[in-house]
């Protein structure tokens, strides 16, 4: 199994970090794509793939609203240029990249269409002009300008030329997304916590999905975003994770009903979570939602303990079929000395134990 680390897209740092991770032992690097709380991803992504020679590097995620999926497409496979195949493309329905411009996550008909179209382009297909989605409002139809010639639809013929396709990864939570990205993704990336009962909920409909449709059940990967805290000392790291679980549960009831197999006590959990949630505060372990978090929600729905522990919680996910895990670990609001010491036991004890199995 795979375990990659998620960071921030800082174009000043993200080449250093990347560098650290590869000599630590990581697999991969994924980094937020949320213009107005960090820098662009795909700058940083191509400033950590001429720093590395190993790893694999990928939004962990992009949306479907903020770029055209002609220009992700672009912006992804330069990445796969630069580091010579090592590119995936993270994407979901989107939060505080649109949170901050206003809007909630994209409507699924709309995130339906664009992996349509992104993984067409990123095959180097075409895509019909009727499909795009500009609004005449914002430009009018290329045929008012009467051109005597003109391109007959949108294709990104430089992708075409050579290499391998870029892997799709759709971050999903609820039943809707999950099976849209069972039919367009190359993988589904769960958000549902590192619960083994609700991961493999995730998995079967994934399965069921793609053969209702007349597809393989197995032929898709599966993965899943997880929040590990990794310390003897129990309380420390359930601390570590406070933060970034809010984020990532939150997802969990985002629209107001809990998905996935909940009990009684998580549910209220989800809803007080959800009631308090304050975007300002978004990812931080000291912030009001993370206040509401109770131990045995945190110990459900992320990795925290010991090395042992958190080894044996993550071959549990990898026998339910997950080829990759993507953690993350302290954010804002923490013991930064605490976060050093879990990312080091991480580093020194749970990655070389599941590399040997």
């Amino acid at each position: 199994m795979q375990i990659w680390s998620t960071g921030v897209a800082s174009p000043r740092s993200t080449a250093r970090v990347a560098r650290q991770l590869e000599d630590a032992g990581w697999d991969g690097l994924l980094v937020v794509d949320s213009q107005n709380l960090s820098g662009d991803s795909y700058v940083a992504l191509a400033m950590a793939a001429a720093a590395t020679g190993r790893i694999g590097l990928g939004t962990g995620v992009t949306n479907s609203v903020t770029r055209h999926a002609a220009v992700t497409a672009s912006a992804i496979v330069s990445v796969q240029r630069i580091s010579d195949g090592r590119a995936v493309l993270g994407i979901g329905r989107g939060d505080s990249a649109l949170a901050h411009l206003g809007r909630a996550p994209a409507r699924l008909g709309q995130f339906d269409r664009y992996l349509r179209q992104l993984q067409a382009y990123l095959r180097g297909e075409a895509v019909a002009f009727a499909d795009i989605d500009i609004p005449e409002s914002v430009a009018p139809p290329m045929s008012e300008l009467e051109l005597h010639d003109a391109p007959p639809n949108s294709r990104i013929a430089w992708i075409a030329e050579r290499g391998e396709k870029v892997p799709v990864e759709v971050a999903a939570s609820g039943p809707k997304v999950i099976a849209l990205a069972a039919l367009h993704a190359d993988r589904v990336m769960f958000a549902l916590g590192a619960d083994e009962a609700r991961i493999a909920w995730g998995v079967e409909l994934a399965r069921k999905t793609r053969e209702k449709a007349g597809l393989a059940p197995d032929g898709i990967r599966f993965g899943a975003y997880v929040n590990c805290g990794c310390d003897p000392d129990i309380d420390t790291a359930r601390d570590l994770v406070r933060g970034a679980l809010t984020t990532f549960a939150r997802f969990s009831v985002m629209h107001g009903t809990p998905n996935g197999p909940v009990s009684g006590e998580d549910r209220a959990v989800l809803h007080a979570l959800r009631d308090n949630y304050d975007m300002k505060a978004h990812t931080h372990g000291d912030s009001r939602q993370a206040g509401v978090l109770t131990p045995a929600f945190i110990d459900r729905f992320a990795i925290v303990g010991s090395p042992a522990q958190c080894v044996a919680r993550f071959r549990g996910l990898a026998a339910l079929g997950l080829d990759k895990l993507a953690v993350t670990g302290s954010l804002r609001g923490v013991s930064q000395v605490d976060a050093a010491r879990s990312k080091a036991l991480l580093e020194a004890e749970v990655l070389p134990a599941m590399r040997t199995g």
